[in-house]
């Protein structure tokens, strides 16, 4: 993964202001996580680092830019918009869990892997099921056409003759 370590014990109280907009980050974080995912519009994180007096900081910002999705139904390209406000609390491990540390202290420095905040942030904004539409008509099983740009020529299943007394059955 991608680290963006930045020193944070020198920024005052009040805070200071970035932008983040070096796509390298987003292409190099696909690629490991073997994502299709192809750019669209550069992505670009807006933030402000408050450093907070237990050994963390608060990191509030924006990621705005857009990328382009497969769709689950019908397998198209589509621009998916990427426009997230994000507010974020990272401190020094305490030790008890395993995970990879966000914050860290290197030559008596507070450090911040931004890298990592701006991937998580990036990674909870794409869609679970990515559509193009929600009307999206997806493939046609039989044929593979595109239901959205054509018509299926499939012959349609008449279904079971045995139940063929209730296909005209309506419910009131």
């Amino acid at each position: 993964m991608f680290e963006l370590w930045l020193p944070i014990s020198d920024i005052a109280a009040e805070g200071r202001s970035y932008t983040f907009d070096d796509q390298a980050l987003w292409r190099e974080a696909w690629r490991e996580f073997k994502l299709a995912v192809r750019p669209g519009r550069d992505l670009v994180a807006e933030y402000t680092i408050l450093p907070q007096s237990d050994n963390g900081a608060l990191v509030r910002g924006t990621l705005k830019g857009s990328v382009n999705l497969a769709c689950d139904r019908c397998a198209g390209l589509f621009e998916q918009e990427i426009d997230v406000a994000f507010d974020t609390f990272e401190q020094l491990p305490d030790g008890e869990y395993d995970e990879v540390p966000r914050v860290r202290e290197e030559n008596g420095q507070l450090q911040l892997d931004l890298g990592a905040v701006l991937w998580e942030e990036f990674a909870l904004t794409l869609p679970f099921k990515p559509l193009c539409s929600e009307e999206c008509k997806g493939i046609c099983p039989g044929c593979g056409k595109d239901l959205n740009t054509e018509a299926c020529v499939c012959e349609q299943e008449e279904g079971d003759e045995r139940l063929a007394v209730f296909r005209n059955l309506k419910i009131k």
